[in-house]
């Protein structure tokens, strides 16, 4: 040990006498002082070393009062231990013994209680969906709570519980037979929430303003419809909430207001001969076109039909009409053979047949080109919708059943053009038939006289 501690005095002097420091400072530090510096640090150390040790041997004694004493305290904790395992079992065994005495004498009680427990559950998914939570949302939260403290299975429910629970059963079969009006926040079309008197009928619609009302489960808020069903579902509405009491008619929902969202979507006559589109547009051009014609045909061969009636009982003063010309032509030739007077009153004739079937030949061509004219549209339309179950596939039914709507629209509007502009049609050639059934009569009967005369 002597040794060492030489040595390292040579190291730390050698390493001091070839410092800086030391060549400037060694004009003041010695051997010597060095050597009684390294003596002075060594006695502290030594002084230091003996205090920790005396300390040490001083707390000895402390530390094994402390031991002694941890000891004692879980010699004391393992004999609480048991006794308290003792005790555990035994209270563990009247818990089992109290429990096989509740189960026997709650009985039949058990099951009972557990109906109600499904009954409050039930009750409660069935009321936040009807539209008398809107009156009385506070129910939920009784049947919420009754349903969990039924189901934590060592808690009984009380007479007052079991009566509410009839009392909201009863309350709400009750409801669903009146028709009630009662203040409520309701979402308006454009998104703005109004203050509104709403009536309610049963358990099936509201209705508020002359609108019918949606009843939205998740938030139970009242949404107007953005869209209404045709009129004669709505004018009864009005009626209805100003009447104080008695019989009204109105179109009432029984799928809660899944009827009236259908009719909702149901496009309405101007939606229908959109989806036509341009083949759909000119098909009823068409078919307006035809519809004037065949009116004006039919106001100006009744009025030639009744010049002709009135001809008939003035022949011998022929007017401007097709039985007046007809007879000028008589007239002009009296003094002619029967043969000739046949062949002149003829042409006369067959002159007026053009003025009276003007038109016919055009309404036939128009109940001709129009059901043609839907059958294009219905083709056309065919090949968008597969054209879309190409791109889109076939997993949407409602992609295919709109395609094919569209395109039997023009096959729809067609047949509406063709079937009463054939109607038309036939009417009009009847009309003109008559009146050339006429003037062929009226000229037999001039030729026969002639020939009876000669």
């Amino acid at each position: 040990m002597k040794f060492i501690n030489k040595v390292l005095i040579c190291g730390i002097t050698a390493a001091v006498l070839a410092s800086p420091a030391f060549v400037s400072a060694q004009a003041t530090v010695n051997l010597d002082q060095l050597l009684q510096q390294v003596r002075t640090g060594r006695a502290a150390d030594n002084e230091a070393n003996r205090q920790r040790i005396s300390e040490f041997q001083a707390n000895r004694a402390r530390q094994a009062a402390l031991l002694s004493d941890a000891k004692r305290l879980r010699t004391q904790g393992e004999r609480r231990s048991v006794t308290l395992e003792a005790e555990f079992d035994v209270h563990d065994k009247e818990i089992v013994d109290l429990d096989i005495q509740l189960q026997e004498r709650l009985g039949s009680l058990k099951e009972l209680f557990g109906v109600l427990q499904q009954t409050a559950g039930d009750a409660r998914g069935q009321f936040e969906g009807s539209l008398t939570q809107l009156q009385y949302p506070d129910r939920s939260d009784f049947l919420t709570e009754f349903a969990q403290k039924m189901g934590q299975g060592n808690r009984l429910a009380s007479l007052e519980e079991i009566e509410r629970l009839w009392f909201e059963l009863q309350r709400e079969m009750t409801e669903s037979g009146k028709t009630v009006t009662f203040p409520t926040t309701v979402v308006a079309a454009s998104g703005d929430e109004e203050q509104r008197d709403v009536t309610r009928i049963g358990l099936f619609n509201v209705v508020s303003n002359g609108s019918y009302l949606q009843h939205i489960t998740e938030t139970g808020r009242l949404i107007e419809l953005g869209r209404q069903p045709a009129g004669r579902y709505t004018k009864r509405i009005g009626d209805l909430e100003s009447a104080g009491g008695g019989m009204h008619a109105f179109a009432l929902d029984p799928l809660r207001g899944q009827l009236i969202g259908l009719l909702t979507e149901t496009p309405n006559l101007r939606e229908r001969i959109d989806q036509g589109g341009w083949i759909g547009y000119i098909i009823i051009v068409l078919g307006i076109i035809a519809l004037l014609a065949a009116l004006y045909r039919l106001v100006v061969l009744s009025g030639t039909s009744a010049k002709v009636r009135s001809q008939m009982k003035n022949p011998g003063n022929p007017g401007n009409n097709p039985l007046g010309r007809v007879l000028a032509v008589y007239t002009e030739n009296k003094a002619a053979d029967v043969e000739t007077l046949e062949l002149k009153m003829g042409e006369a004739i067959l002159k007026e047949q053009p003025k009276l079937n003007s038109m016919l030949t055009f309404l036939k061509i128009i109940a001709a080109v129009a059901p043609l004219l839907g059958l294009l549209g219905t083709v056309t339309g065919m090949i968008n919708t597969f054209q879309a179950i190409t791109l889109f596939g076939t997993g949407d039914p409602k992609l295919m059943a709109g395609g094919i709507s569209q395109a039997l629209v023009t096959t729809v509007l067609g047949l509406c053009v063709a079937i009463p502009t054939l109607f038309l049609h036939t009417l009009v050639s009847s009309r003109s038939k008559s009146v050339g059934q006429i003037l062929q009569e009226q000229a037999a009967g001039i030729i026969a006289r002639q020939a009876e005369g000669k």
